[in-house]
């Protein structure tokens, strides 16, 4: 079995998801992600964690381009990366509009634009330790780190759904991070992410391609499945681009249905549209073993590092998160 991640989307407090993040570093996780929205502050979370483990990665997954202002990502980064000895991977984003704008207060636009500035602004300040920039999303009169970063570089993904963000990724980035892939996703990615490096002048080998997989592990296939039917019903309502990603999976006439139904009556009512094949082409759900066999499916599809991203909220979520990362550990 290779390389696999965990990622964390709320759920477990900040101080579980340490605790998380030290048993997954036990059992041989490759790297622990922690994604922001209401769950807490990421780069909280993982200095937490940066100084209870010694071995495994830590990164974002992803952090907003757009509720943190550029520097403050930049800061935050170098920050968990000196405390983690350079562990940190700096996942970025640009979020949705459903969220940026009505939850934070804060225009959002270009987000092609804005991710390239962000990845020039970041690497800058790492780099020089201070940055002047005069770009078409991101103006910084000066602004200087007043500490030394661990390195002058650190590894910086951007999340990507369709072609667009795809390219941009072959040509700035060090990684992608994909969610909700089906096994014909990777493929796919990875030639875009080729064509776009080669005319960029760079090895499409060095970007890395990851992908966020919801993940249940139940005693019966049925009970996992249902389990996933909640976070994916979700985001199908709530996040027009998932919903259209969904559709062109192959379900457009669900995802249509499913947004319908999550506008007109909550989330209640669609959960009962998301269909068994929905869940089967999305992520990864089963039996132990059929969860397994799914990783390495995706693994195999073109999926550099698959990283489960259990769904759980309220009370028992930690264990519902241990008992995931047990059962799909490296053996």
């Amino acid at each position: 079995m290779g390389p696999i991640g965990i990622a964390f989307s709320g759920g477990p407090s900040p101080a579980e998801i340490a605790d998380c993040a030290v048993l997954a570093e036990e059992l041989g996780y490759e790297s622990v992600w922690v994604a922001e929205g209401h769950g807490g502050d990421q780069f909280a979370t993982l200095s937490a964690c940066a100084v209870r483990t010694s071995r495994v990665q830590l990164g974002t997954a992803i952090t907003s381009i757009y509720v943190r202002s550029i520097p403050t990502i930049a800061m935050a980064a170098a920050s968990v990366d000196d405390l983690s000895g350079g562990r940190f991977i700096l996942g970025i984003g640009s979020s949705h509009k459903v969220q940026v704008v009505p939850e934070h207060g804060v225009p959002f636009g270009k987000p092609l634009t804005k991710t390239r500035e962000t990845v020039e602004v970041v690497r800058a300040l790492l780099r020089d330790g201070a940055v002047q920039y005069d770009g078409e999303t991101v103006r910084i009169e000066n602004f200087d780190f007043w500490f030394t970063p661990h390195r002058p570089e650190m590894p910086i993904y951007v999340a990507a759904v369709f072609p667009k963000m795809t390219a941009l990724c072959g040509e700035v980035a060090d990684g992608i991070i994909l969610t909700r892939s089906t096994l014909k996703t990777g493929a796919a990615v990875r030639a875009t992410i080729a064509e776009a490096a080669e005319k960029a002048g760079r090895d499409p080998k060095d970007v890395a391609i990851t992908s966020l997989l919801p993940t249940s592990v139940g005693e019966t296939r049925e009970e996992a499945f249902d389990a996933m039917r909640p976070g994916l019903a979700f985001y199908c309502g709530f996040f027009p681009r998932y919903n259209r990603l969904v559709a062109e999976h192959g379900f457009a006439d669900e995802a249509a249905a499913i947004a319908e139904a999550f506008a007109r009556d909550g989330l209640d009512a669609a959960i009962g549209l998301v269909t068994d094949a929905m869940v089967d082409a999305t992520g990864v759900a089963g039996t132990l073993e059929e969860c397994r066999d799914k990783i390495e499916a995706y693994r195999a599809s073109g999926i550099d590092l698959p990283i489960i991203s259990p769904f759980a909220r309220g009370p028992g979520s930690k264990a519902r998160f241990e008992a995931a990362i047990r059962a799909c550990a490296p053996r």
